[in-house]
């Protein structure tokens, strides 16, 4: 290989780690502001399953489990059985919305039905910006919204630490 490929393909090189580092420097930055600027739930207002409008603000006073899931995520149906537990445990402490994403609303429908999930659902229209307002990046996604509205606590995917993070949160 000749000096002057080399010198190419190191300068190819250095641009994309420079590209990438900046990319990564953004991101830290919005992220930073986005932690900074508040620590509250960002409120939304999204049908419920009989059609009616329901706000996240709606619910202030309890604890508040947002479950960012679907009917086609196999992590999110496993974990039912266990949410339905700490649902019954903690139901006078807690409230759980369920937020369904990329189902059609009749399929939600059927899910929320043949699961018999006892707690508050919504359903999120593809195309909405709900996602991102969040930064959901996998399914599922739960957060703890405490009973003034802040985000306490995020947690992806399916982890027994978030029902002992329940525990310790709602003890007597």
């Amino acid at each position: 290989m000749s000096n002057q490929n080399i010198k190419f393909f190191m300068v190819r090189y250095l641009t994309i780690v420079f590209f990438c580092l900046m990319s990564l420097q953004v991101s830290a930055q919005q992220t930073s502001a986005r932690s900074e600027s508040s620590d509250m739930a960002p409120d939304f207002t999204l049908n419920d399953i009989d059609g009616n409008p329901l706000s996240l603000s709606s619910l202030r006073g309890k604890y508040v489990v947002l479950d960012f899931w679907g009917s086609w995520c196999v992590w999110c149906i496993k974990g039912m059985p266990e949410m339905k537990k700490y649902y019954a445990k903690y139901k006078d402490k807690l409230q759980i919305l369920g937020i369904d994403c990329g189902d059609t609303q009749e399929k939600w429908k059927a899910s929320v039905s043949k699961l018999e999930l006892p707690w508050l659902h919504v359903y999120c229209p593809k195309g909405n910006d709900l996602l991102k307002m969040y930064g959901i990046r996998g399914f599922p996604t739960k957060f703890v919204v405490d009973p003034q509205g802040r985000l306490v606590k995020a947690v992806v995917g399916e982890d027994p630490a978030f029902y002992t993070y329940l525990d310790e949160l709602l003890k007597e």
